[in-house]
């Protein structure tokens, strides 16, 4: 392993960005909505597609109740109908009676977006279960290309252009190599300030799709892993309710030393998005209205891949008709006032606390801008180093955030976290190990003097950009 370039790995201005919008949402929306299936067989009669009470700013309400900063459209899913009119199919909603064969829903979203100041990207199957010429190889990746160019063209700004591994076949029985350097340059080219996610370079799968975060998320991997998606024979190919990916990158630890020992290879920055849905499935079905995940198992996620250096991708289906459902609309609306509530109770008052650097290293910075609302380094070391929070009056906590700066990379390994109540009882409440972004750490709620973090194990320097902890919720 070499140390040195594992230190000095940096994210790019566009991941940076993209990691700052930290819970954004899916709409997987579709012939699929109309037809009840998770996977369409394709050569659908674009007739089916007709909702009659579509009204996308709904969606983007309630998106935006849950403190979401954009929305991922899947413009087109496996089947191939498109949500465009695009140029180069007739598997489109230019030939449903969707406003008369005028509808054109991804312009709706993007325009949605916009009005809400959220950001809007692209799902784009590379899978296409009606075009002919699926399998046939350059052919078909001229298809794909082209509409990939309508959706980069047409649409105004694209924050993520989210590629599905899913390789099966079409219906000549063939699968199809997919020109993946080829979809990255037109991406680049046409939407530069654009993350490719899952099956690309800038945002990796977490794993699952289950919500699961990693207790320790690393964002500085062997560059290999960037091509984990990409094989097709470790791709979804059937849709046999069985399917599960075994591959390096549902391995729980990463990016650790141990993990990394005998690495020799290149590392590259490749930070992890988690990926769930508020149902069962991924698109409406009615036979789920009555199971739809609490506001608390939400919450929880949120924490746990917010607060565990992952953002959140949080897909909420349309109905047929072209609305959430009421019960989707109200569990996003008690998510996002239990994540405004977690940030009321931030404890980021210098009058109500101090922070004094203990250790005798060298560093650079002032402690007390660990707590102010600014981007940038407060507090850096080339050793590691150990600091307290002394609380003005004793101070009922059940939390601590810590972020590091990561324009200058990752590098606290482990940390512990002490706590000396108002009785003078030292409570070691948390090791810590990887930290990136943003660590949620929660605990029993102590009555607090003093919080102090000590920083054990680094990676060259430490570059901390806020640390504050969390007052304690009423019951």
């Amino acid at each position: 392993m070499n140390e040195d370039y594992l230190a000095n790995v940096r994210p790019t201005a566009r991941q940076i960005s993209w990691q700052s919008m930290e819970m954004y949402g899916f709409i997987h929306f579709g012939m699929n909505t109309m037809t009840d299936r998770e996977w369409g067989l394709g050569h659908e009669d674009p007739k089916l597609f007709n909702p009659d009470n579509l009204d996308v700013d709904q969606w983007l309400d309630a998106l935006q109740s849950a403190g979401m900063t954009g929305v991922i459209l899947t413009c087109k899913h496996h089947d191939g109908f498109c949500l465009w009119p695009s140029k180069y199919t007739k598997h489109t909603i230019a030939y449903s009676p969707y406003k008369n064969g005028k509808g054109d829903i991804v312009r709706e979203v993007s325009e949605s977006a916009c009005r809400h100041n959220m950001k809007f990207g692209v799902y784009l199957s590379p899978w296409d279960r009606t075009e002919s010429s699926y399998g046939t190889g350059k052919i078909y990746n001229d298809f794909y290309i082209n509409q990939l160019v309508e959706l980069l063209t047409h649409y105004g700004p694209i924050f993520s252009v989210w590629l599905d591994g899913a390789c099966g076949e079409g219906e000549n029985g063939k699968t199809q190599t997919y020109d993946w350097q080829r979809i990255y340059s037109t991406i680049r080219a046409l939407q530069p300030d654009a993350v490719i996610s899952v099956c690309g370079p800038d945002v990796r799968w977490c794993g699952n799709e289950a919500g699961h975060a990693r207790s320790n998320e690393w964002s500085v991997l062997p560059t290999e892993l960037r091509s984990a998606e990409l094989t097709s024979s470790k791709s979804q190919q059937s849709d046999d309710g069985k399917f599960s990916r075994k591959f390096a990158s549902t391995d729980e630890d990463l990016g650790s030393r141990k993990a990394l020992a005998n690495y020799e290879g290149d590392f590259a920055w490749y930070p992890a998005e988690v990926d769930t849905s508020i149902r069962k499935g991924w698109f409406h079905h009615d036979n789920e209205d009555n199971n739809v995940r609490s506001s608390d198992e939400l919450f929880d996620i949120w924490c746990q891949s917010v607060g565990g250096n992952s953002t959140l991708l949080l897909n909420v289906p349309p109905t047929r008709h072209g609305l959430l459902a009421d019960s989707d609309v109200k569990i996003l609306k008690e998510l996002g006032d239990k994540i405004r509530k977690f940030h009321e109770r931030e404890l980021r008052d210098p009058e109500a606390l101090s922070i004094q650097v203990l250790s005798t290293n060298a560093y650079e910075g002032n402690p007390k801008y660990l707590i102010d609302r600014k981007q940038g380094t407060a507090l850096s070391s080339s050793k590691p180093i150990d600091f307290r929070m002394v609380f003005t009056e004793p101070t009922d906590i059940d939390g601590l955030v810590i972020e590091e700066d990561i324009s200058k990379g990752q590098h606290v390994e482990t940390a512990e976290i002490h706590i000396v109540d108002e009785s003078g009882v030292n409570h070691h409440v948390s090791d810590v190990h990887a930290i990136g972004y943003r660590k949620i750490l929660r605990f029993d709620t102590i009555r607090a003097v003093s919080l102090t973090v000590k920083i054990t194990s680094i990676r060259q320097y430490v570059a901390l950009q806020s640390c504050y902890p969390l007052v304690a919720q009423d019951e």
